[in-house]
């Protein structure tokens, strides 16, 4: 059952007189199904960060529609917005986005806190979510008393805490070094495993080697998708690294 479904997403920007365009979506067509753990890759000017941001519903296609679980979101009012986000998405950024202020418990709970739930509720929902993510004993500390590793990690608590049915990542790996980035990964993994959603925007193969599935996008459409299946990660590698080669060769797409 697909759980996020775009259909001919179109994305144009305009100068601020109106009068160049620059198309940096054409016509993305894609769905994924619930349970998922799907990578979007591509070079540097793409599109793929403009697609996340559109799949989180912090902007709007030019034309086109996406889904979640059969919602528009363009039926969505600028105004409901932000509660639609908190009560469906979840996010992970590169730099954290981790207020420094706020104790990591706070972050974590800060969507809670918004949405009005119960001190108690947020308590029994923070205990066995820090402790899965190895963070149970850094809640009173402050976001630069701990190391990166341990910041993503807060922050992938403060995207599962509101129990999202899609968790989004730009570039989470990005910020970190090789041993956290691959302790991140196979919490990803393991998250995925439990039968969470994810969608993540990533330049790295090593990361996307983690996701079941790689779509790759080039001059605004999804060119190119590899299912992982029963693929090792060293084969998953090669076959990335392959696609990659092949679209920056100008290769055609044929599977």
């Amino acid at each position: 059952m697909s759980i996020l479904e775009a259909v001919n997403v179109k994305k144009i920007y305009k100068n601020r007189i109106g009068s160049a365009q620059v198309e940096a979506l054409s016509n993305i067509n894609f769905s994924v199904e619930a349970g998922e753990f799907v990578a979007i890759m591509g070079e540097s000017g793409s599109g793929k960060t403009t697609l996340l941001n559109i799949l989180a519903a912090l902007d709007t296609p030019t034309s086109g529609e996406i889904y979640l679980e059969d919602k528009n979101f363009s039926n969505i009012k600028e105004k409901e917005r932000a509660a639609f986000r908190r009560n469906n998405l979840g996010f992970v950024f590169q730099d954290f986005n981790l207020l420094d202020t706020f104790t990591l418990e706070d972050n974590i709970l800060l969507p809670l806190v918004l949405s009005g739930t119960p001190y108690k509720t947020m308590q029994e929902k923070l205990q066995p979510l820090a402790a899965s993510l190895g963070i149970d004993s850094l809640l009173k500390k402050f976001p630069y008393e701990v190391s990166g590793g341990q910041k993503q990690r807060t922050a992938v608590a403060r995207a599962l805490i509101t129990n999202p049915k899609l968790l989004l990542a730009d570039e989470p790996t990005g910020a970190l070094d090789s041993k956290a980035s691959v302790k991140l990964l196979n919490q990803f993994e393991k998250i995925n495993q439990d039968g969470q959603t994810i969608v993540m925007v990533t330049h790295s193969v090593q990361a996307a080697c983690h996701a079941s599935r790689v779509l790759f996008i080039k001059d605004g459409i999804v060119f190119h998708q590899i299912y992982k299946g029963n693929s090792t990660k060293d084969e998953m590698f090669q076959k990335i690294n392959d696609a990659l080669t092949s679209m920056l060769s100008g290769g055609e797409d044929n599977e």
